[in-house]
């Protein structure tokens, strides 16, 4: 199965190439062929990629209270757990559709240096600002944090300008964590070559999938980049995602979301029967053909009257104007 020529038919076999819509679909097409191609040769994915360099894959959590005395506790019960990288959100008035982001950097700065000083040096923290700032807010909020507060700076703008992130590099030592929004090596290009990010935040689900993945991989590995990549999307991304992880040197921690706090409970594990394992704070890399994971369809079949499209905040400022969720 000749994966990579596969991969470069379905870019370029449009007038339009590219595009996050067209690449997200090519990324399951192309985790499907590795899962398939894993079977059928009686190997794990990780083997078609390389080989594993790892045996378990660290991950990093995140809070889901806004900041506040309610976000110290929810990160210091993680350490307990055994975390040893957080992440935090900003301040904002989702529920109600609404952020101001100069509101939100004042209590969020605050915040972020209590943690610091509840929690240690220890620990690495992070925020992810989902890309609602503007050059100046961004700069403005690093600017009210003291040296070591924060050990990365997650998507604090668009990454629709590669220069404007030079803008805001030159005003700010925090390290950026950037590329879950790049859909394709193209899209990563200026921010590597610019040493912009020094954490790549790609999601195997954007990006085109495993083949496009290991492209990106290997080039930010020449600017000394770790990647830290997004991985929101259930136990298929989860399950792609490790066995990347596994097969590159340059790799830092993978983003896990506790189930409960997404209202998913045990659903996830009924819906699929087999699927990777966690000791503490680690996926163990499956040595199982293919991805490792296996989906009851039956049970898709069954609960799919009841599905539901999910619809993004629309947030809106107080001025009634519109911006970024």
């Amino acid at each position: 199965m000749m994966t990579g020529a596969l991969w470069q038919e379905m870019y370029r076999s449009q007038y339009f190439e590219g595009g996050r819509v067209l690449t997200a679909a090519l990324s399951a097409i192309d985790i499907a062929l590795h899962d398939i191609k894993g079977k059928a040769l009686g190997v794990p994915v990780h083997q078609l990629l390389g080989g594993k360099q790892r045996h378990s894959i660290g991950t990093f959590a995140t809070t889901g209270s806004d900041p506040g005395p309610a976000m110290i506790e929810e990160a210091q019960a993680l350490v307990e757990r055994g975390f040893n990288c957080l992440r935090f959100y900003p301040a904002s008035d989702e529920t109600r559709g609404r952020f101001e982001p100069r509101e939100s950097i004042s209590i969020t700065a605050r915040w972020c240096i209590a943690a610091r000083e509840t929690l240690g040096t220890d620990v690495t923290l992070g925020i992810d600002y989902h890309h609602r700032l503007s050059v100046a807010e961004a700069a403005s909020f690093c600017h009210r944090m003291p040296t070591g507060t924060l050990d990365f700076l997650e998507e604090p703008i668009r990454a629709e300008s590669p220069d404007s992130y030079r803008a805001l590099r030159q005003l700010t030592n925090i390290p950026f964590a950037i590329g879950e929004e790049w859909s394709s090596k193209w899209a990563a290009q200026p921010f590597i070559e610019g040493d912009i990010a020094q954490f790549n935040r790609l999601d195997i689900c954007n990006i085109g999938g495993l083949t496009e993945a290991m492209k990106v991989a290997g080039w930010a590995e020449t600017h000394y980049v770790d990647l830290m990549p997004h991985n929101p999307l259930g136990r298929i991304c989860t399950a792609a995602s490790i066995h990347f992880c596994a097969a590159v040197p340059n790799f830092s921690w993978l983003e896990w979301l506790d189930p409960v706090h997404e209202g998913l409970g045990s659903i996830e594990d009924e819906v699929f029967p087999l699927a990777a394992r966690m000791e503490g704070t680690s996926w163990i890399v499956p040595d199982v053909p293919g991805l490792g994971v296996e989906v009851d369809e039956d049970w898709l079949i069954r609960a799919s009257d009841g599905f539901t499209f999910w619809e993004a905040p629309h947030l809106y400022r107080d001025d009634g104007s519109k911006t970024n969720w």
